[in-house]
């Protein structure tokens, strides 16, 4: 499942690939227009333009256009630097065939605002200020550097008149093509918008089965610990003989907590992250995941501080979250019921939870590979628990670290987890 979501937005071309497409299609119908309207200059007109170099320009862009189509279409990589340089080569093939045909005089001059009304829209701002001053340093340039426009033979009387027609054409080329450009980019903005809000919903539905498929995963670990004392009192029954009081209450307490474990699942299964919890101060939320964890475990003898400041944070009390602090202090006290230490510390940003134990310390494969499922702290077991409290803790943004403990052997487990994820609103 995770793989479609991380995958999705790969299989969808890039708003900058979009753009050169849309760059494309303009440029060829922006060299059509002017070859056309050389073409008219040439036979209707007829003036007596240079053509070689015209031509050279025109074929020149077709190419580029060319090239970029197939750049398109065998699905190459498209960066905004590079967008950026086929504008500027718009941009310079119009300064060149203006310069062959009257400079700033030609009323076509206001093609200028093309690549421009392209780069402010499709690229960064940065870009946007380039080509604006590129394109007025070609326009000044164009009003002193230029061959001049030769007259039409017999029109000389209505040149002003022509001038002002192929002002109004350049400006009704320019203004189509800026207005379908304009049109085919916010559609593709909403489109886009809406592909990223599915996105995000499909990621917030990921995340919410991968909480719950956490939650039951820690809770049939969990649920492991109750199992096996109960497990281990029921081999030392005898037929015919009552049950000593304090291993029938021991018993009654283990069941109890079986069902309470069951019923945290069931009452988070319909539900998101911020209702699974209740909200409580972190010191209170950490005492009470010790009192239900010393009832389950009532062979073991462990000793814990926790200090921060006061009043502490208001956090929600995440299912999850609890159940991964659960399993590493059910691997510490397997590996040492007699001395098992817990230090908490908070600030207003970071809670830093240490779990101490006395046992036979860190084989050299867990410090390679710790949080990886199936490596284990202990001389039996899946490490199924180590490997949810990772993953836990790294969805809420905290990590877990083992280092070997010193003076006298065993694992020192540090978990650091910000406090942003699971603060209350106004705490």
């Amino acid at each position: 499942m995770s793989t479609v979501f991380v995958n999705a937005p790969a299989l969808l071309p890039s708003s900058v690939a979009i753009n050169l497409r849309r760059l494309v299609v303009i440029r060829a119908i922006a060299i059509a227009g002017q070859a056309a309207a050389v073409w008219v200059a040439v036979t209707n007109l007829h003036m007596a333009l240079p053509l070689r170099p015209l031509v050279a320009i025109f074929a020149a862009m077709a190419v580029v256009n060319l090239l970029s189509w197939l750049w398109l279409k065998l699905e190459f990589a498209v960066r905004e630097a590079g967008l950026f340089a086929q504008l500027l080569l718009d941009a310079a093939a119009l300064t060149g065939l203006l310069y062959f045909s009257g400079g700033a005089t030609n009323p076509f001059v206001m093609l200028y605002l093309l690549p421009l009304a392209f780069a402010a829209a499709a690229l960064p701002g940065r870009y946007a200020w380039i080509m604006a001053g590129m394109s007025t340093a070609g326009y000044t340039c164009l009003m002193f550097y230029y061959v001049p426009l030769p007259h039409s033979p017999g029109v000389h009387a209505d040149d002003f008149g022509l001038h002002v027609l192929g002002m109004w054409l350049g400006f009704v080329m320019s203004a189509g093509l800026i207005a379908g450009f304009a049109v085919r980019m916010s559609a593709t903005v909403r489109d886009r918008d809406r592909m990223l809000a599915g996105l995000r919903e499909q990621e917030l539905r990921a995340e919410r089965v991968l909480a719950l498929g956490t939650l039951a995963a820690g809770a049939a670990h969990e649920l492991g610990t109750p199992l096996s004392t109960m497990a281990v009192l029921v081999k030392d029954m005898e037929p015919d003989k009552p049950m000593p009081g304090e291993k029938l209450g021991i018993l009654r307490s283990q069941i109890s907590r079986c069902k309470e474990i069951l019923s945290s699942l069931s009452a988070a299964a319909g539900q998101v992250r911020a209702e699974s919890g209740t909200s409580l101060a972190l010191d209170a939320w950490l005492g009470d995941i010790m009192r239900k964890w010393v009832a389950v475990r009532p062979g073991v003898k462990p000793r814990w501080r926790f200090a921060g400041k006061q009043p502490a944070p208001r956090i929600v009390a995440e299912q999850t979250l609890s159940q991964a602090i659960t399993n590493l202090l059910n691997n510490a006290a397997d590996a040492s019921p007699e001395a098992v230490e817990i230090e908490g510390r908070w600030s207003e940003d970071t809670l830093t939870l240490e779990i101490a134990d006395r046992g036979p310390g860190l084989a050299p494969e867990v410090q390679k590979s710790a949080g990886e499922p199936f490596i284990t702290t202990k001389g039996e077991g899946l490490g199924l628990g180590l490997f949810l409290a990772y993953t836990t803790l790294t969805r809420l943004g905290g990590e877990v670290r083992l280092l070997a403990r010193e003076g006298g052997g065993g694992v020192l487990c540090r978990l650091r987890l910000p406090l942003a994820p699971l603060r209350v609103n106004g705490s």
